[in-house]
């Protein structure tokens, strides 16, 4: 489906765009890959660490911020991959309209520029746990995107062109989260990994499985849907006995802006939610033009039905958890 295509990945230098950009290369033969971003450093590294693919690659300067400059960046290219956002939470709090302005105004104009485009066929909004029943800023913004998204559907008109979504949690090893967090503890001598709340759970998934979700969104979609892998749960606890059998846990607190659970699929949403194999999808409550034709190969969950990462079916153990250890890239 790559194959011989022009992709645009926003926030392409970081860890999402880094192994989407490996993934793609190794399985496919695109005719173009653009990173966009506004960090001319973290270009310059990547320019580096793909060096052996330079003729596939081009760096673009900009910022989501700038609809002029992503009107510059759309020329030619196939699909969108929207991955640039403010993910801090902390950040958010403090810095209220840079958060909007990045994911609630960035995600408007990655919108706009798609749909002004005469080529552009596909986009794909990387969204977050946190935009589902959000409880701090980060979420709220990730929550008004994805309606943006899911709404832009319905401003394509006679174009060929569709907005779908993919929601996952905190990928394991990725910044700000526990594994780092956990394993700089260890690094430094520490003796005991504290836990904010003994019954805090979280799904694993990686940055392979987030990509490969994309994939399956950009070869789906027809419009307005929302793309949740089927994954493990684990224990907050159980992850600091793998890391660091027989430690001391003491129960500090939960942090502001913290859930005790990641929700990926709520009541609510369980209205128009179907299973398949390996993934759920959110189908949207509206229809607005004839190519959106829903996957009803899937079986309608129950009334009722949600999926969180503390009622999960599937569980792992200790020893599976320091297994999938040994898999995990810490992101710098």
């Amino acid at each position: 489906m790559l194959n011989n295509k022009t992709i645009l990945v926003t926030g392409g230098t970081g860890s999402f765009g880094k192994c989407f950009t490996k993934y793609v290369l190794k399985n496919y033969n695109p005719k173009k890959i653009i990173i966009y971003s506004r960090d001319e450093f973290k270009q310059w590294m990547m320019a580096n660490e793909f060096k052996e693919h330079a003729d596939k690659l081009r760096f673009f300067i900009g910022d989501v911020r700038d609809l002029a400059r992503m009107k510059r960046a759309f020329v030619g290219v196939d699909y969108v991959i929207h991955a640039a956002a403010m993910k801090q939470v902390p950040a958010c709090e403090y810095n209220p309209n840079e958060a909007i302005k990045t994911n609630i105004e960035g995600a408007q104009n990655v919108i706009e520029a798609a749909l002004d485009s005469d080529t552009v066929k596909k986009v794909v909004a990387l969204s977050t746990d946190k935009a589902v029943n959000p409880v701090n800023l980060y979420g709220g913004t990730k929550l008004v995107s994805d309606k943006l998204f899911i709404a832009a559907n319905a401003y394509a008109g006679e174009k060929d062109v569709n907005f779908s979504i993919v929601r996952y949690g905190n990928v394991a090893g990725s910044r700000g989260s526990v594994i780092p967090f956990f394993n700089s503890v260890i690094q430094n001598g520490g003796t005991e990994l504290p836990i904010t709340d003994y019954r805090m759970t979280r799904f694993w998934i990686s940055l392979t499985q987030g990509v490969e979700l994309v994939i399956k969104a950009l070869e789906e979609a027809t419009g307005g849907e929302t793309f949740i892998s089927k994954i493990p749960s684990f224990k907050i606890t159980d992850l600091a006995e793998a890391m660091m059998p027989g430690c001391e846990k003491p129960e500090v607190g939960i942090r502001e802006g913290e859930k005790l659970h990641e929700i990926m699929v709520t009541v609510e949403d369980s209205m128009t939610t179907y299973e398949y194999d390996k993934h759920f999808i959110v189908y949207p409550q509206m229809v607005w033009n004839n190519r959106q034709k829903p996957n009803m190969n899937g079986k309608k969950v129950p009334e009722g039905f949600s999926y969180s990462s503390d009622n999960n079916t599937e569980w792992l153990t200790v020893e599976e958890i320091r297994e999938l250890l040994k898999t995990v890239e810490l992101e710098k």
